[in-house]
Protein backbone atom coordinates (compact mmCIF):
# COMPACT_ATOMS: atom_id res chain seq x y z
CA UNK A 1 0.00 0.00 0.00
CA UNK A 2 2.75 2.45 0.72
CA UNK A 3 4.36 1.73 -2.74
CA UNK A 4 1.06 2.92 -4.21
CA UNK A 5 0.79 6.41 -2.42
CA UNK A 6 4.76 7.04 -3.18
CA UNK A 7 3.92 6.27 -6.90
CA UNK A 8 0.59 8.20 -6.78
CA UNK A 9 2.98 10.96 -5.02
CA UNK A 10 5.76 10.65 -7.82
CA UNK A 11 3.19 10.69 -10.43
CA UNK A 12 1.94 13.59 -8.94
CA UNK A 13 4.93 15.42 -8.56
CA UNK A 14 5.98 14.85 -11.87
CA UNK A 15 2.71 16.03 -13.68
CA UNK A 16 3.27 19.30 -11.21
CA UNK A 17 6.70 19.88 -12.57
CA UNK A 18 5.83 18.94 -16.43
CA UNK A 19 2.40 21.73 -15.80
CA UNK A 20 4.76 24.50 -14.23
CA UNK A 21 7.70 24.10 -16.71
CA UNK A 22 5.18 24.07 -19.49
CA UNK A 23 3.81 27.22 -18.34
CA UNK A 24 6.87 28.70 -17.58
CA UNK A 25 7.88 28.03 -21.54
CA UNK A 26 4.41 29.49 -22.32
CA UNK A 27 4.61 32.68 -20.54
CA UNK A 28 8.73 33.45 -22.22
CA UNK A 29 7.83 32.44 -26.14
CA UNK A 30 4.92 31.44 -28.47
CA UNK A 31 3.11 27.93 -28.16
CA UNK A 32 4.18 27.38 -31.53
CA UNK A 33 7.92 27.24 -30.73
CA UNK A 34 8.33 25.46 -27.01
CA UNK A 35 9.05 21.88 -28.04
CA UNK A 36 8.52 18.00 -25.85
CA UNK A 37 12.55 18.29 -25.00
CA UNK A 38 12.09 21.69 -23.72
CA UNK A 39 9.45 20.94 -21.32
CA UNK A 40 11.29 17.62 -20.39
CA UNK A 41 14.75 19.54 -19.56
CA UNK A 42 12.72 22.16 -17.54
CA UNK A 43 10.79 19.93 -15.38
CA UNK A 44 13.75 17.74 -15.00
CA UNK A 45 12.23 14.48 -16.43
CA UNK A 46 12.68 12.47 -19.61
CA UNK A 47 10.53 13.17 -23.05
CA UNK A 48 8.79 9.63 -22.28
CA UNK A 49 7.56 10.66 -19.12
CA UNK A 50 5.50 13.51 -20.75
CA UNK A 51 3.93 10.98 -23.33
CA UNK A 52 2.73 8.68 -20.35
CA UNK A 53 0.86 11.55 -19.18
CA UNK A 54 0.08 13.59 -22.58
CA UNK A 55 -0.10 12.90 -25.97
CA UNK A 56 1.82 16.23 -27.12
CA UNK A 57 2.31 19.77 -26.29
CA UNK A 58 -1.31 20.26 -27.69
CA UNK A 59 -3.22 17.97 -25.34
CA UNK A 60 -1.19 19.37 -22.34
CA UNK A 61 -2.89 22.52 -23.22
CA UNK A 62 -5.91 21.47 -23.28
CA UNK A 63 -5.87 19.41 -20.27
CA UNK A 64 -4.35 22.52 -18.25
CA UNK A 65 -7.44 24.54 -19.90
CA UNK A 66 -9.63 21.93 -18.88
CA UNK A 67 -8.65 21.58 -15.67
CA UNK A 68 -8.95 25.17 -14.65
CA UNK A 69 -12.50 25.35 -16.14
CA UNK A 70 -13.51 22.20 -14.58
CA UNK A 71 -12.26 24.43 -11.16
CA UNK A 72 -14.23 26.99 -12.39
CA UNK A 73 -17.65 25.12 -12.79
CA UNK A 74 -17.16 23.55 -9.42
CA UNK A 75 -16.53 26.89 -7.50
CA UNK A 76 -19.52 28.51 -8.98
CA UNK A 77 -21.58 25.41 -8.31
CA UNK A 78 -20.88 25.89 -4.55
CA UNK A 79 -21.63 29.20 -4.71
CA UNK A 80 -25.03 28.69 -6.38
CA UNK A 81 -25.78 26.36 -3.78
CA UNK A 82 -25.58 28.84 -0.97
CA UNK A 83 -27.90 31.68 -1.06
CA UNK A 84 -28.00 34.37 1.03
CA UNK A 85 -31.33 35.72 2.71
CA UNK A 86 -32.81 37.51 -0.29
CA UNK A 87 -32.00 34.40 -2.41
CA UNK A 88 -28.97 36.41 -4.13
CA UNK A 89 -25.33 33.99 -4.94
CA UNK A 90 -22.83 35.07 -2.74
CA UNK A 91 -20.30 37.22 -3.46
CA UNK A 92 -17.92 35.94 -6.73
CA UNK A 93 -14.00 36.08 -4.09
CA UNK A 94 -13.77 32.96 -4.32
CA UNK A 95 -13.60 33.10 -7.71
CA UNK A 96 -11.30 36.08 -7.87
CA UNK A 97 -8.87 33.79 -5.54
CA UNK A 98 -8.96 30.95 -7.85
CA UNK A 99 -7.54 33.43 -10.46
CA UNK A 100 -4.94 35.50 -7.83
CA UNK A 101 -3.75 31.43 -6.76
CA UNK A 102 -3.14 30.39 -10.18
CA UNK A 103 -1.84 33.48 -11.13
CA UNK A 104 1.25 31.74 -13.49
CA UNK A 105 -1.60 30.15 -15.55
CA UNK A 106 -3.75 32.64 -15.91
CA UNK A 107 -0.87 35.08 -16.90
CA UNK A 108 -0.08 32.61 -19.39
CA UNK A 109 -3.27 32.32 -21.08
CA UNK A 110 -3.76 35.70 -21.34
CA UNK A 111 -0.20 37.14 -22.42
CA UNK A 112 0.10 34.59 -25.00
CA UNK A 113 -1.85 35.97 -28.24
CA UNK A 114 -1.98 32.77 -30.13
CA UNK A 115 -4.22 31.02 -27.34
CA UNK A 116 -7.79 32.11 -28.04
CA UNK A 117 -9.15 28.48 -27.39
CA UNK A 118 -8.75 29.17 -23.59
CA UNK A 119 -10.48 32.90 -24.06
CA UNK A 120 -13.48 31.08 -26.21
CA UNK A 121 -13.64 28.14 -23.40
CA UNK A 122 -14.27 30.90 -20.88
CA UNK A 123 -16.07 33.05 -22.44
CA UNK A 124 -18.59 30.08 -23.24
CA UNK A 125 -18.36 28.71 -19.45
CA UNK A 126 -19.55 32.21 -18.35
CA UNK A 127 -22.10 32.83 -20.75
CA UNK A 128 -23.84 29.79 -20.24
CA UNK A 129 -23.63 30.25 -16.46
CA UNK A 130 -25.10 33.64 -16.97
CA UNK A 131 -28.22 32.15 -19.10
CA UNK A 132 -29.09 29.87 -16.74
CA UNK A 133 -29.36 32.86 -14.34
CA UNK A 134 -31.03 35.06 -16.18
CA UNK A 135 -33.63 31.95 -17.59
CA UNK A 136 -35.49 32.21 -14.22
CA UNK A 137 -39.21 33.76 -14.60
CA UNK A 138 -38.59 36.56 -12.04
CA UNK A 139 -35.86 37.83 -14.52
CA UNK A 140 -37.49 39.47 -17.44
CA UNK A 141 -35.11 42.17 -18.95
CA UNK A 142 -35.63 44.22 -22.18
CA UNK A 143 -32.97 42.71 -23.41
CA UNK A 144 -32.12 39.36 -25.15
CA UNK A 145 -30.98 36.49 -22.88
CA UNK A 146 -28.27 35.06 -25.03
CA UNK A 147 -27.07 39.03 -26.08
CA UNK A 148 -26.69 39.89 -22.37
CA UNK A 149 -25.25 36.43 -21.03
CA UNK A 150 -22.47 37.51 -24.31
CA UNK A 151 -22.26 40.70 -23.03
CA UNK A 152 -21.69 39.92 -19.29
CA UNK A 153 -19.67 37.29 -19.96
CA UNK A 154 -17.29 39.05 -22.04
CA UNK A 155 -17.20 42.37 -19.64
CA UNK A 156 -16.46 39.74 -16.81
CA UNK A 157 -13.43 37.68 -19.13
CA UNK A 158 -12.32 41.47 -19.92
CA UNK A 159 -11.79 42.60 -16.45
CA UNK A 160 -10.01 39.74 -15.41
CA UNK A 161 -7.75 40.13 -18.11
CA UNK A 162 -6.64 43.39 -17.10
CA UNK A 163 -6.90 42.26 -13.62
CA UNK A 164 -4.25 39.68 -14.16
CA UNK A 165 -2.50 41.50 -17.06
CA UNK A 166 -1.90 44.39 -14.66
CA UNK A 167 -0.28 42.05 -11.80
CA UNK A 168 -3.54 42.32 -9.95
CA UNK A 169 -3.34 45.76 -8.50
CA UNK A 170 -6.26 44.99 -6.27
CA UNK A 171 -7.44 42.58 -3.79
CA UNK A 172 -9.68 40.07 -4.52
CA UNK A 173 -12.60 41.36 -2.26
CA UNK A 174 -12.33 44.97 -4.19
CA UNK A 175 -12.40 43.04 -7.64
CA UNK A 176 -15.39 40.31 -6.28
CA UNK A 177 -17.11 43.43 -4.66
CA UNK A 178 -16.73 45.69 -8.33
CA UNK A 179 -17.80 42.86 -10.50
CA UNK A 180 -20.91 42.20 -8.26
CA UNK A 181 -21.88 45.82 -8.44
CA UNK A 182 -21.46 45.56 -12.07
CA UNK A 183 -23.94 42.89 -11.88
CA UNK A 184 -26.66 43.91 -10.05
CA UNK A 185 -26.84 47.42 -11.77
CA UNK A 186 -26.81 45.00 -15.00
CA UNK A 187 -29.96 43.12 -13.70
CA UNK A 188 -27.59 40.18 -14.04
CA UNK A 189 -29.07 38.96 -10.32
CA UNK A 190 -31.87 40.10 -8.74
CA UNK A 191 -33.35 40.59 -5.48
CA UNK A 192 -36.42 38.89 -6.13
Amino acid sequence: METTVKTDRRILRSKQSIIKSFLELFSEKEFEQITINEIAERANVNRGTIYLHYSDKYDLLDKCIEDHINELISLCTKREAHKDKQGMVQDPKPIFDYFRDHFPFFSAMFSNQRVFLFREQLLNFISVNLMVKMKRPDNQPDIDHELKAQFMASAFIGIVEWWIRHQMPHSTQFMAEQVRNLFENNQVYTNH
